[in-house]
Order: structure tokens, then sequence, then C-alpha cells
């Protein structure tokens, strides 16, 4: 199979109230665990090649592994950027990555705008919408001022009018990663509800591992329509790796494929979660 549209598959899930799923991998056998969960939920799915991979693949490399993987099954998928440079956008759109974001969101705000703005002119000229951000979003366990970090409503209207950005990823509480066992802060879902009022376009919330399922309803029904989650999956593999590695002498093929296979299960429960499972426009394989 080929990528499919992402603009078709967030305006499916903005128009049926639910959300996709976007998901990163990280070598051979996570990027199977995703596209493998897709077809077994029948369900869409953002393939992200991220800033843990990046760092360790280079986007090329990770673009093909994803391609390689992707083309030969019947899941339907969007290769998606996340987190991109200025640089890595640009590569990523020559490479055939159909879903970009690009983030601006360490910058001036002014700086943000006009740096995006050149992005989305970039991107739209070749069909391919984008992702960008405007918040902060701190990681698990640091101590913030939410009233510095959450996106603010009225910079968010500006910013989406004068970019003309496609989706934004927005910080209302949220936090990369998950510490087990520790509470987190619940989100601000009436800024959720602000936000998309202020803004008309589709939003996005990043570090969905740490919510609650009540809180990814509501934030659904405010105008969430792509998740993006990471931390629990790489614990549902890490829990299936040591689950093989431990016991001894065994083949660490033998661990990555128990790993493979508890993420696969928790991949599957994520694209239920988000209202996605059952809804690809692709026929099911015989």
């Amino acid at each position: 199979m080929t990528q499919s549209d992402p603009r078709s598959i967030i305006a499916n899930a903005q128009a049926g109230g639910y959300a996709a799923g976007a998901f990163n991998m990280h070598n051979e056998e996570t990027t199977e665990a995703l596209v493998w969960a897709a077809e077994k939920a029948n369900s869409p799915i953002f393939l992200q090649v991220g800033r843990a991979i990046i760092p360790h693949m280079g986007v090329r490399r990770a673009f093909e592994m994803t391609s390689r993987i992707a083309e030969r099954s019947n899941a339907e998928y969007v290769i998606h950027l996340d987190h991109g440079s200025w640089d890595e956008v640009l590569e990523a759109i020559r490479l055939g990555f159909t879903s970009v974001m690009y983030d601006g969101a360490h910058l001036p705000f002014e700086e943000n705008i006009e740096s995006t703005r050149k992005i989305v002119e970039i991107a739209h000229a070749f069909g391919i919408p984008v992702e960008a951000e405007l918040g902060k979003i701190p990681d698990v366990g640091v101590k913030v001022d939410w009233n510095e970090y959450y996106t603010d409503v009225e910079e968010a209207r500006r910013f989406v009018a004068e970019t003309g950005v496609d989706y934004l990823a927005i910080s209302v509480g949220i936090v990369h990663g998950v510490i087990p066992d520790m509470p987190l802060e619940p989100i601000n879902i009436d800024r959720i509800h602000e936000i998309r009022q202020a803004t008309g376009i589709p939003l996005v919330l990043h570090g969905a591992s740490g919510l609650t399922d009540r809180e990814i309803a509501d934030a659904m029904a405010a105008g969430v329509h792509k998740f993006n989650a990471d931390t629990d999956l790489r614990h549902a593999f890490r829990k299936g790796f040591e689950s093989v590695w431990t016991k001894g002498d065994h083949q660490l093929e033998e661990a990555m494929a128990e790993g493979r296979a508890r993420m696969v299960d928790a991949t599957v429960e994520k694209l239920r979660l988000y209202g996605c499972a059952g809804k690809s426009s692709l026929p099911r394989a015989a």
C-alpha cells in the first residue's frame, strides 16, 4: 500500500467525533508493531519519525525503513515527521513524507510565526499539510507554573491566521513521558475548547500516554483529533522484551518478538480508545 491522505484521515476523525492515533517507531520491530496493530484494528495510523530515532538513524534511513515495512501491509498509514527542525522538514518533503510537523515553539513568538509561515508555503506547494506547536510542554516530574506553559488563546488565534497551519499542537497540562504511579495534573479541557473556537482547526495533543480515558474522551469532544503517544507503547515493548531476556539464555530475536507482540496489543488498545479502530477507508485483507 502507499501512503494515505492525512487530510482525509483527520477530516474523517473530525466528522466522526474521534481522533487519529500517531505513534513513534524506534527500530524494525516497533515499526512492525505499529503497522500490524493498524491492520489488526482496521484503523488509520500516523507513523511518526520523531526525536528519538532521528539521532539514532537519521531522517532518510528512518523513512526508508518505515516505508519498506508499511508498503507491505494492508494498513491505512501516513508517514509523519514529528518535531522537525527547518532542515529536517525540507528533507522530509524531498523524501516523500506526506505529513510534517515543524516545531518552532522554542522561538520567540514573532519568529515562530514567520518561520512557520514559510514552512507552510513550501509544504503546501507539494500538497503536504503542516502541524505546528504553540506553548511549552514540560517533561514529566518537572515542577512548572502552568500559566507560563499553557497555549495562549489569542496567540493561537493569531498564529493560525497568519501561518495557515493545518493542525495545531497545544499545551494544556500535558507532559512528555510517564512515571509509573505518579498522578498528573488534570488537563485543561476548557482551554482546549477555547483554542478550538478561536482557531477553527483540528488540534493535537502530544504526551497522550499520561491521559486518563475520561480526559481522552473530553479532549476529543473539545476539538482534539490527533493524539501522539509513545511512552506507554515503549513500556509495553520493554515488558515483553524483559519477560524473555531476564530468563537467561535466549536469543535476542525471541525477546524482540515478545516486545513487538506486547506493543501490538498496546497500540490496538490506544486505537480503540481514540475511536479510530474500524475506521480505515481501505478494505480489509481477505
